[in-house]
């Protein structure tokens, strides 16, 4: 997305050190930096930018202005390097004038933002990441959910797993996949809910997403709570695969009405997504019913997929699925 000049201004400010004029020194929170200082700063957020002698202010904001024109996802991303700039700039070493946590800086800096619908906000991991205030969506670099996980990471994931073990189907779908999905680019994201299964038409999600050529794809959710496996039989929290297949027929053969655009749409691609593990053998069987055609349209999401994903995105965790503090005081009498 692009931003708008005077804010690009500000920001450059605020990576140069200035004290904007008419303040003081001491409400000016963001650490001074000289020409070396500048191409350091930018070398460290993996760029090539070096300092060229010239203005320092107006060097940077047109080194910023260099960075916003590169390539991103979609309309209200970022590109990856603009917010390694944010992440740098607040970094709570770099405090000045106030305390670790930098609150007279955060609340500069999302004064700038403000005009242009992002706000910063600091995470668990203690980076800076930008938010897209209409979309509530986090600004960050495409996530790689088959990296190796951080002891923190590994932690959250715990976590949630622990929720999804005692999760219902709803709580599964509106407090994990709904905000997941959102995060991951898509929009218009609407959930059937479970009180009438006659009006799903074999759909518990739809949702759109728009590439990066304006073309919009269309998308339907089929969840379940636990296992998928192709037995003869559910038992439990298990589904048996042949209970989706007409669902994932209904799916792709029934239209639904996007109020967006006026329109009725097909589903182009529907997802079918577990809490537990889905089987290999669910999959084959899956496969084997469906046309060559309708095969290409579908796509799995299992377990460790929603885990893995979840957790690299660096979503907040449920409410239900965060731990309970622990008090400072014993139930233990004193005596």
């Amino acid at each position: 997305m692009k931003l708008q000049k005077r804010t690009i201004m500000q920001l450059a400010d605020m990576v140069c050190g200035n004290t904007p004029d008419g303040m003081p020194h001491e409400e000016n929170y963001f650490k001074y930096r000289s020409s070396s200082r500048l191409t350091e700063f930018f070398a460290d957020i993996e760029t090539d930018y070096q300092h060229d002698g010239s203005t320092r202010k107006l060097w940077v904001a047109e080194t910023l202005e260099k960075i916003l024109a590169e390539p991103h996802s979609s309309a209200y991303a970022v590109p990856g390097a603009f917010s390694r700039v944010v992440d740098r700039l607040m970094d709570r070493e770099d405090a000045d004038n106030e305390g670790h946590e930098r609150l007279g800086a955060l609340k500069a800096l999302n004064r700038a933002l403000a005009r242009d619908g992002l706000e910063a906000f600091y995470a668990d991991d203690g980076h800076c990441y930008l938010r897209h205030v209409s979309t509530n969506t986090t600004l960050i670099p495409a996530a790689n959910p088959h990296r190796p996980l951080s002891i923190a990471e590994v932690e959250r994931r715990e976590q949630l797993a622990n929720y999804l073990d005692r999760a219902s189907e709803d709580e599964l779908t509106e407090e994990i996949l709904l905000p997941l999905f959102r995060q991951l680019g898509y929009h218009r994201i609407t959930a059937a809910g479970h009180r009438d299964k006659a009006l799903e038409y074999g759909k518990d999600v739809w949702m759109r997403f728009t590439l990066p050529t304006q073309h919009v794809l269309y998308f339907g959710i089929q969840v379940k709570k636990g296992k998928l496996d192709s037995s003869g039989v559910s038992r439990g929290s298990n589904a048996n695969v042949a209970e989706i297949y007409n669902q994932v027929l209904m799916m792709l053969g029934h239209e639904i009405f996007d109020p967006e655009i006026g329109k009725r749409v097909l589903v182009d691609h529907a997802f079918i997504v577990a809490g537990g593990a889905i089987t290999k053998a669910a999959r084959a069987w899956l496969g084997n019913k469906l046309d060559a055609s309708k095969r290409s349209q579908i796509l799995f999401m299992d377990r460790d997929d929603i885990l893995n994903l979840f957790v690299v995105t660096n979503l907040p965790l449920p409410e239900a699925a965060r731990p309970t503090p622990q008090s400072g005081f014993s139930d233990e009498a004193p005596f």
